[in-house]
């Protein structure tokens, strides 16, 4: 009887520690989702003292037949998909470069992690100060320097230059993040293994698939999951960087504060919300600690 006294007493306490965190999740997390998916059925008008009409699905069924909606969903795909890819690949290439003795190993490592860390709109602006159509030093070394071009180029006004700086911005901006986590796991593989593999006469690529690649595989499909988590969302650096790529985040900003269309921009969001669930619940079925 003690014991399920104690129990009962230990369950109570718990409840009134975790009340503060649970009222928290409650009220900026979970409110704000009913709350969305309550307005993407609505036409919600700007001004608050206009009542919301319900419209049902017509939001949904506008969305999906939007052909602005599908280009920029292609848009951010490509993007995300590009960005990903490179990033992890540099961040795993680096970490495996890292994960040896030499001379100053730790301000190297601090050195890589720096564009991480560095607040995004410093990194936005050191960009656009490289690529100015005027001054900018990508310019004058292609330009004055290389003789690559007759004249400068206007690198974000035109659509394929500037997607394809955006990603190279993120592939440089996030692949410390992808150096830090393949690191860290490199740093546990037991190096015996590697001098097996040696002596049976395995290559640096064989030591690679063999050894390497199954002992990093969890943490592989982690940070690629998280990183195209936040990538699929992506909005400041894009924004910051250029108007001429419309992704998804800035095609979700203009309906909402360019348009004024909240109840389509919260169907959006659900949208988008919905996809990114089934891509989590399918690749969760494949990580294996």
């Amino acid at each position: 009887m003690k014991a399920i006294k104690r129990e009962k007493s230990d369950l109570k306490l718990a409840l009134v520690l975790l009340f503060p965190s649970i009222f928290l999740v409650l009220l900026l997390v979970a409110y704000p989702m009913i709350s969305n998916i309550q307005i993407s059925f609505l036409n919600l008008p700007i001004n608050p003292r206009l009542n919301a009409t319900f419209v049902g699905l017509k939001h949904y069924t506008d969305i999906l037949t939007d052909v602005a909606f599908l280009k920029s969903l292609g848009i951010t795909l490509l993007y995300m998909i590009l960005a990903v890819a490179g990033s992890t690949a540099l961040g795993l290439g680096v970490a495996i470069f890292f994960n040896r003795p030499f001379k100053f190993r730790k301000l190297a490592r601090s050195l890589i992690i720096l564009s991480y860390v560095t607040p995004s709109i410093s990194l936005v602006f050191a960009w656009k100060y490289m690529f100015n159509n005027s001054y900018g030093v990508i310019n004058y070394l292609g330009v004055d320097v290389l003789g690559l071009f007759d004249k400068a180029p206007l690198w974000f006004d035109k659509p394929v230059s500037s997607f394809i700086l955006v990603v190279l911005f993120a592939i440089w901006r996030y692949f410390p993040y992808a150096f830090i986590s393949f690191l860290a796991i490199l740093q546990t593989i037991d190096s015996s293994i590697y001098e097996a593999a040696e002596i049976d006469g395995a290559s640096a690529w064989n030591k690679f698939k063999i050894v390497t690649l199954p002992a990093i595989m969890p943490v592989l499909i982690t940070v690629i999951t998280l990183r195209s988590i936040w990538l699929f969302y992506m909005f400041t650096d894009v924004y910051l960087l250029t108007n001429k790529v419309n992704i998804l985040g800035i095609y979700l900003y203009k309906t909402a504060f360019a348009f004024n269309d909240l109840g389509k921009a919260a169907s959006i969001s659900v949208i988008l919300f919905i996809i990114l669930s089934i891509v989590i619940l399918a690749t969760r079925k494949r990580v294996k600690y």
